[in-house]
């Protein structure tokens, strides 16, 4: 195998100076190391993911330490799962990548990118890209077919077989902060993003210490059937705008802009918070603060980035 050796309860909503949902392995209370690793770290494995309803439940959400969701034609969404705390033994359905996620990833190291595949005149572009491209046709014994569903929605990453162990935290170059949350912050029940053809609603649930995921209005569960929860939702405005791709139907293809600075709304601890985001260039990973410059910490747990347009 080519790749193997590279490598409680308890907060109440309205308590603002908590460390947030006791720690599951995922984060720590300092910030996101911003440089690169070097060969003595291994990369995280971002996977793409199908977010089509014939798509879910998902496999393997529950254990990324970052989900970002974008738009694709049409208005729809996909997700892309970062992961580097914890390898799932399955992730799916896998699906193709987009000119967007390059930009997204290059803040990682060398990342482990698993894709379906990709448009011919965009695969020159992701071969320069620096990053590893993990595709059926380069690692096939690291896929599998469902024959429970139907393609396309049925094409699985076995992450064991492209990496021994999780790489750690120090692969997050993400840019983002846990610890304590500011002392502001406005209570918060629930927030919905529209995208133009699917929506992502996050409901706070004081009794779990986690923002519950709907996804077009129904519950987004796990495979065993529990749902999906991050610690942390971060909303992320940013411009959108047409590439020079379009699928087979003619629809363009989104391009989302990931760098440059723009305003965020962040959920934590059931409150949410208006910040601002950075992101200079495209190998640094991004950072949040409050209206006041304060830093936006997150709590600890898994991380949603619902990349959003920005008004």
């Amino acid at each position: 195998m080519l790749l193997t050796a590279v490598l409680t309860a308890g907060l109440a909503a309205s308590c603002t100076t908590s460390d947030g949902p006791p720690d599951d392995g995922r984060g720590t209370a300092r910030e996101s190391p911003t440089e690169s690793g070097g060969q003595d770290s291994p990369p995280p494995l971002a996977v793409k993911i199908d977010n089509a309803p014939a798509a879910r439940p998902q496999t393997g959400l529950d254990s990324a330490d970052v989900v970002y969701t974008e738009q694709v034609e049409g208005g729809s969404s996909r997700l892309i799962a970062v992961y580097a705390t914890e390898l799932p033994a399955s992730v799916g359905p896998v699906r193709s990548a987009r000119e967007s996620d390059l930009e997204l990833l290059r803040q990682f190291d060398r990342p482990l990118l698993a894709f379906s595949g990709a448009q011919s005149k965009l695969m020159p572009q992701i071969e320069r890209a620096p990053l590893e491209a993990v595709t059926p046709e380069s690692e096939p014994d690291a896929y599998t077919r469902d024959p429970g569903r139907t393609a396309p929605h049925n094409l699985y990453l076995r992450p064991e077989r492209l990496l021994d162990d999780p790489p750690g935290e120090a692969a997050l170059t993400t840019g983002f902060r846990f610890g304590a949350a500011p002392a502001d912050g406005e209570p918060r029940n629930d927030l919905t993003v529209r995208y133009p053809a699917a929506r992502f609603t996050f409901a706070w649930s004081g009794a779990q210490d986690r923002w519950l995921v709907s996804m077009d209005g129904s519950p987004a569960l796990t495979a065993q059937g529990e749902r999906l929860a991050p610690a942390t939702v971060v909303v992320q405005y940013v411009t959108v705008r047409p590439s020079g791709f379009r699928d087979f139907l003619g629809n363009n293809t989104p391009f989302t802009e990931t760098v440059g600075s723009g305003e965020a709304t962040v959920l934590r601890d059931g409150r949410a918070w208006e910040a601002n985001w950075k992101r200079p260039a495209a190998e640094d990973g991004t950072s949040f603060t409050t209206d006041s410059g304060k830093p936006m910490n997150f709590a600890r747990g898994q991380v949603w980035v619902v990349y959003a347009e920005a008004p």
